[in-house]
């Protein structure tokens, strides 16, 4: 059996889908790009790091208001994506930089900011990527954290890992907000506000954007279907398998 580490996992399964990660309307679209742009106004000499950018969204959407910005992944094809799409549209202040979240290569104070949007359930290590975070950052710098939420039951969690790792083997960890919130303060940073937002996926789509082995996606719909009531109801699973799931939307600061 060939011994494959985290990494190359990661680099396998999104470097193999990562123009659909360009087109994917989940990754595209949000409400949390107009809170990460509202951050930037009248920061037009900031530098952001786009942590785990994956197909440069974030990076696209703040690029007009500040004078850089970084887009850092793991996968070096998800990045070739990022480079072009920017090229196409005139963004020449966003670079690219490949590497783990839990060891930039940065400088410390390095950014004004950092976001990350959709990456963290991928790191191996939280903690350590959060200390990481903490030292790039600029000393007042604000760090924004979006991502997909364990709701803290242990009934609910062990569901939705269970799903998620069948359908992406790179899949880490959802992590509850009590979580969230223990290791930003044990990485130095202090939270501002940390809110909850509901996110629909459309399963097909959901499968499709990893694809997802066939055994897995039927492996998926019967976990749904033979899970209790309280399981169907909190992620209202539809008859197609398209389900709603908590996300975070955490600030933090130096």
């Amino acid at each position: 059996m060939t011994s494959t580490t985290h990494t190359e996992v990661v680099q396998r399964q999104f470097g193999e889908q990562a123009s659909a990660y360009l087109s994917s309307a989940v990754h595209a679209q949000g409400s949390e790009f107009a809170l990460l742009q509202a951050e930037l106004v009248g920061q037009g000499q900031a530098r952001v790091l786009d942590l785990g950018c994956g197909a440069g969204h974030v990076s696209f959407h703040i690029a007009p208001l500040v004078r850089d910005v970084v887009a850092y992944d793991l996968s070096q094809q998800m990045l070739d994506v990022v480079a072009a799409a920017a090229a196409e549209r005139n963004f020449a202040n966003i670079t690219t930089e490949c590497g783990a979240a839990e060891r930039l290569p940065f400088a410390d104070a390095s950014f004004d900011f950092v976001f990350s949007r959709y990456s963290a359930h991928h790191w191996s290590d939280l903690g350590l990527a959060l200390r990481e975070v903490r030292r790039v950052l600029k000393p007042g710098g604000v760090a924004a954290f979006i991502d997909v939420m364990s709701p803290g039951s242990p009934l609910l969690d062990t569901y939705l890992q269970s799903v998620e790792v069948m359908r992406d083997t790179s899949h880490v960890r959802d992590y509850s907000a009590a979580q969230w919130l223990q290791q930003v303060s044990e990485a130095g940073l202090y939270t501002r506000s940390h809110t909850r937002q509901r996110l629909r996926l459309e399963f097909s789509s959901w499968v499709e954007r990893m694809r997802t082995p066939d055994v897995m996606r039927g492996a998926i719909r019967h976990l749904q279907q033979a899970m209790g009531e309280e399981v169907r109801q909190y992620y209202q699973i539809e008859a197609d398998g398209s389900f709603s799931t908590d996300v975070l939307v955490l600030w933090a600061e130096c």
